[in-house]
């Protein structure tokens, strides 16, 4: 029997020649696919700039450290998230506080947000604050309510976009489209090209902004925090400069190219998903399922990165997993909270958010990615069918 991951890249005849190209052309690194990429990506989300770099940790590093992140600041980061969310401000020496989550869809709980807030002193002169919402397995975050917060009490909102490329939300003040990744209520938001995300770059992400100095330091922090102060005209136009404590975090034009072939398809991606978000939708309303297990809320403007279906009786979710994986079949588990990482029990000590912990106890992404076909997301619905009825 074959296996059905979780999630994989889709990769077309397109992308081979784009990435086939730059590969017997000038350039391999630093040449004209980059520019054309950030280009792209700052039109495609409505932003005024696009920074590219290597990866999705690299875009969060940058986005963090360009908006001064240091070791006086204190970031607010929802519980349930990849790790990267919050390691790119310990990387800087930031204090993270974990932020609840509403355990029905994973994103960040404003009330636990603003309960933080009025609890923390007021920022010091020398300190920062952010907030760090990640729009989650799709759905895009409560960025209105966390902007709002933010003004407020005088943090910036940099928004972890990863999982939400094409998503939106509806904005409840004015009904206005909110499109995730946009920077309308955020300083900064960062999205990864990694394979199993929207776009694939095989690795890679952006940080877009709609400042111009924040871009221009994100740039410069990318490759090890030089300028170059000289146009081509000057006597010197080779002489550069070190300003900065920087990173190599330049994405290739191998990379940008196979990410300008994907973006120009990111439509059709899209609508893939959502058709098979629906599919799942129907052939899971038997009530062998709904005794089992709660389906995502079915929204416009979902993304569907991800699918994450939440099992009702606790312990479900393990033998569930296992189940599947005894069956050629792979599902993963999106996320143990950030807290009950070893590293971040030795800061925080025993913490336990309820949203965030009813969240996790049942919660498993099934297959879900543009190629699923519906001979295979049949063999899906079966055997977890096939595992309900068992455990009844």
């Amino acid at each position: 029997m074959s296996i059905i991951p979780y999630s994989r890249q889709s990769i077309s005849v397109e992308d081979i020649n784009s990435v086939k190209n730059v590969l017997v052309s000038p350039f391999l690194t630093q040449g004209p696919k980059v520019p054309e990429f950030e280009s792209a990506l700052a039109d495609y989300f409505g932003t005024n700039y696009a920074v590219c770099c290597s990866s999705g940790t690299a875009a969060l590093h940058l986005a963090y450290a360009s908006l001064g992140v240091n070791a006086h600041s204190i970031a607010i980061v929802p519980a349930i998230s990849f790790a990267a969310t919050a390691n790119a401000f310990r990387y800087l020496g930031c204090k993270v506080i974990f932020c609840d989550i509403v355990a029905k869809t994973g994103l960040m709980c404003t009330r636990h947000l603003e309960e933080i807030l009025s609890m923390l002193p007021p920022l010091r002169k020398e300190q920062m604050g952010f907030i760090a919402p990640v729009s989650f397995a799709g759905r895009t975050a409560p960025l209105v309510v966390c902007s709002k917060l933010a003004n407020r009490y005088g943090f910036k909102v940099i928004e972890d976009a990863s999982h939400a490329v094409g998503a939106w939300d509806i904005n409840p003040d004015d009904q206005q489209k909110i499109r995730s990744g946009s920077c309308i209520h955020s300083d900064v938001s960062c999205v990864s090209f990694h394979p199993v995300k929207h776009i694939c770059c095989g690795e890679g992400g952006v940080v877009l902004t709609n400042c111009k100095k924040t871009a221009k330091t994100a740039k410069k922090l990318r490759s090890h925090g030089i300028e170059r102060p000289f146009d081509e005209g000057h006597e010197t136009p080779w002489y550069y400069e070190q300003v900065d404590l920087g990173w190599n975090y330049r994405m290739t034009d191998l990379q940008a190219a196979l990410g300008i072939s994907q973006l120009s398809r990111i439509k059709c991606s899209l609508q893939s998903r959502v058709n098979i978000a629906k599919r799942y939708k129907t052939l899971l309303s038997d009530q062998v399922f709904s005794d089992g297990i709660s389906l995502p809320d079915f929204l416009e403007g979902h993304a569907w990165h991800l699918f994450v279906i939440r099992f009702k009786h606790k312990g479900s979710r393990n033998r569930a997993y296992n189940f599947l994986k005894s069956r050629n079949i792979y599902s993963q588990v999106h996320y143990i909270p950030l807290y009950k990482h070893p590293y971040y029990q030795k800061i925080v000590g025993d913490l336990c958010l309820p949203g965030t912990e009813d969240y996790f106890d049942g919660c498993l992404s099934i297959p879900m990615f543009p190629d699923l076909s519906t001979e295979d997301q049949d063999r899906v619905v079966f055997e977890l069918k096939n595992f309900l009825e068992l455990e009844n």
